[in-house]
């Protein structure tokens, strides 16, 4: 059970994933950033009666992390990323005083999740994929039984996560695209950072920046 939501002034998609059998659930990439959202966010969780085992991160960016404390503290989530994007969540605070977001709460991660590896929650199993480039430990979360992939802000619809921020490269942006998302089926749906689903097949057919 995939549950998607949009977020912040950045429009930044949210997504929890749960196990419609035991009810547990992670959340992917909190962007809950006023308390309207973080209600919003909390009214799933609650009325769907899940328990929220932890939260993972594709990268570290402002706008994923939005709703990491709130998830920590009101529901007790372990929050996990890479540990490559140890040196972006320490920005983080003084990124938000750029944009004027006085609500960011900082926060402590929990453990770090290494590329190669398979998390589980209940009965459902994510292959940890290294996707550098957007961020310098970005990480792709592939549900192989389900054929999606919870991307982040590498690959989108007809179009590719920016690389214009301190420790971006579009050289490895293009690679993490071309060896680790290109290379799994052409019907694998792509659940990404910010806009709208797509499919593999498509993008290696029509993404401008990146063919397959």
């Amino acid at each position: 059970m995939l549950t998607a939501f949009t977020f912040s002034p950045f429009a930044e998609n949210t997504y929890v994933v749960a196990d419609p059998t035991t009810r547990e659930a992670v959340v992917f990439d909190p962007g809950c950033y006023d308390q309207d959202e973080k209600e919003e966010l909390a009214r799933h969780i609650d009325g769907n009666n899940l328990t929220i085992k932890a939260v993972w991160l594709t990268h570290a960016h402002l706008d994923h992390v939005f709703g990491c404390a709130y998830l920590k503290r009101t529901y007790g989530a372990p929050v996990y990323m890479h540990t490559n994007e140890q040196v972006i969540l320490n920005d983080t605070p003084s990124r938000a005083a750029l944009y004027g977001l006085r609500g960011f709460e900082p926060f402590e991660v929990d453990g770090y999740i290494r590329e190669g590896e398979t998390l589980t929650i209940g009965s459902l199993s994510f292959e940890v994929r290294f996707v550098p480039g957007h961020a310098p430990g970005h990480i792709a979360f592939v549900n192989h039984a389900e054929r999606y992939v919870i991307g982040g802000d590498v690959l989108f619809r007809q179009s590719v996560g920016r690389t214009d921020f301190p420790f971006c490269s579009a050289t490895e942006l293009k690679r993490s695209i071309v060896e680790q998302l290109y290379t799994l089926p052409d019907d694998y749906t792509v659940y990404p950072g910010h806009m709208e689903s797509t499919i593999i097949g498509y993008e290696k057919k029509h993404n401008p920046f990146v063919r397959g």
